[in-house]
């Protein structure tokens, strides 16, 4: 699911109100928290973090699960103990209905992106 919407505020706006909107929410500021530096601004039809030039990680509601797109998880977390359960994809990580973000490490491995973006890593795919 795409929301083309102009600005962040319009994009959470025209969420719906379910599990996918919360599910965004706590993983929006988990990022706010781990990098209050990193702007919000629209890329790609999707909540993205850090600089138009310097994109840290991007924030999308599907119709089955939310996603965290972040470029390579492996640079990210090389031993995957702050990923293990998820679902994973090709630079993201999907969180489905039955994901209870609480439930997992990935605020663990927010704050390490965060330090990789501010250090200037590379964290792409």
């Amino acid at each position: 699911m795409q929301y083309d919407q102009p600005t962040p505020e319009a994009y959470l706006a025209a969420l719906d109100t379910d599990w996918r909107k919360d599910t965004l929410l706590e993983l929006r500021a988990l990022i706010q928290s781990a990098a209050p530096e990193a702007g919000e601004f629209m890329q790609y039809k999707m909540l993205a973090y850090g600089t138009p030039d310097n994109t840290m990680c991007q924030l999308n509601a599907q119709k089955a699960y939310v996603s965290l797109y972040v470029g390579n998880t492996n640079k990210i977390d090389p031993s995957g103990q702050w990923l293990e359960g998820l679902s994973l994809g090709k630079g993201c990580i999907r969180f489905s209905k039955t994901t209870q973000v609480s439930d997992t490490r990935i605020a663990e491995f927010i704050n390490e992106a965060a330090q990789m973006w501010r250090d200037g890593k590379d964290m792409g795919c």
